[in-house]
């Protein structure tokens, strides 16, 4: 099985013992209060999806993603990992002290050592992540209203938050664990922001062709106005796999996160987790993780030529749809009958026909996942 990034999977569970006594001191303590989002990276920098990060990132390793898309010690990372605190927040802090992060209901969730208290440049930040400085770009308008200093520092898990799907929610340790036992020795991971199209399917299968199992892993958390519902993509998904995927070759599984809409260094980054997760293959499609008309169509393509030594590889599908010449669906490598033969998967249009409440064409998407999204009032993030 492909190593974790960087060649250890990183686990900030703190021992029981260990746990108990920190609880005892919390009061002396300095608390910092962050929001669902943040918990979601504490969460996953504790369980090794964010492999080999140990923390919130110091100011050497911020400059070093922001200008090279590598940490200090050489290992890739496009987009960076950071913690942004209010001024009166730490006014009583420096580097060294140790302070626990809490949910707004001051529930502890982490311990952190100050490593760095330090500012940075929001608009260059945001310039090198996104390759604009357009606020209208969701990522590039988050990062200007973040906060202007950063701490970074190791930290260590203390207590979990619910997550909302239990039963979908595996860590890193148990993918791995998992991938073996079902004694697949490469696998293919699928990222997605979307219920299933038939476009969808077609690159699924037709990757899972070539490997052992398929890990259909969809981001949930944080989007921009107009993406779907988590509810709304993994209902859609159970049901495409109960009734068209053989079950031995597929597992579900949820990457909490937010979108960051970084197009190809989003690619890269999404990359890294699925190799994490036990990940040997990531499909990457046409503008992966972009937005508006940010990034070009195959931007995310090109930017794995960056890194030969990521280890996990990606599979390119490039433009897919159906031919109605064919009766099937076919990417450009494939078919030959013209454009106007085709019909496309926009994802825009098939927005535009749910929201009238009609069920698209059986050909785009299958008539179940149609009927999953309808039975919403608002299938979509408002």
């Amino acid at each position: 099985m492909i190593e974790p990034h960087g060649g250890n999977l990183v686990n900030k569970a703190l021992p029981q013992l260990e746990k108990e006594r920190i609880l005892k001191e919390i009061q002396e303590l300095n608390h910092i209060i962050v929001d669902l989002p943040k918990w979601k990276e504490i969460k996953n920098i504790c369980y090794g999806v964010f492999s080999p990060l140990k923390g919130f990132m110091n100011n050497n390793d911020l400059l070093n993603v922001l200008e090279y898309m590598y940490l200090e010690n050489n290992i890739a990372w496009p987009i960076p990992i950071i913690l942004d605190v209010a001024k009166d927040q730490i006014k009583d802090l420096k580097p060294e002290d140790s302070i626990i992060l809490t949910d707004k209901k001051e529930n502890p969730l982490a311990l952190m050592n100050i490593e760095e208290i330090y500012e940075y440049d929001k608009h260059l930040f945001a310039e090198k992540v996104f390759r604009t400085k357009d606020p209208s770009h969701p990522g590039v308008n988050k990062v200007l209203n973040q906060h202007d200093t950063l701490i970074g520092g190791e930290i260590f898990l203390l207590n979990e938050l619910n997550p909302i799907f239990p039963e979908l929610d595996l860590k890193p340790l148990e993918t791995r664990v998992l991938f073996k036992a079902k004694k697949w020795n490469r696998v293919v991971a699928f990222q997605t922001r979307n219920p299933p199209h038939m476009g969808h399917e077609y690159v699924q299968k037709a990757a899972l062709t070539f490997n052992d199992g398929l890990f259909i892993n969809p981001v949930i958390g944080k989007k921009k106005k107009g993406d779907f519902l988590d509810d709304v993509i993994i209902e859609s998904y159970r049901v495409l796999i109960k009734n068209y995927y053989p079950r031995d070759r597929v597992v579900l599984s949820i990457f909490e996160t937010e979108m960051r809409y970084a197009g190809p260094k989003e690619a890269i980054f999404h990359a890294i987790v699925r190799k994490n997760f036990g990940c040997d293959h990531i499909i990457i499609g046409r503008d992966h993780a972009g937005v508006g008309k940010y990034y070009n169509p195959y931007d995310a393509h090109k930017i794995f030529d960056e890194f030969p030594d990521l280890g996990i590889e990606p599979l390119f599908f490039r433009s897919f749809s159906r031919c109605n010449i064919c009766d099937s669906v076919v990417n450009d490598k494939i078919c030959p009958h013209p454009p106007d033969k085709h019909s496309f998967f926009s994802g825009t249009k098939i927005r535009d026909i749910l929201n009238s409440g009609e069920t698209p064409n059986p050909n785009i998407m299958r008539p179940e996942i149609a009927e999953v999204i309808l039975k919403y009032q608002n299938p979509f993030v408002e």
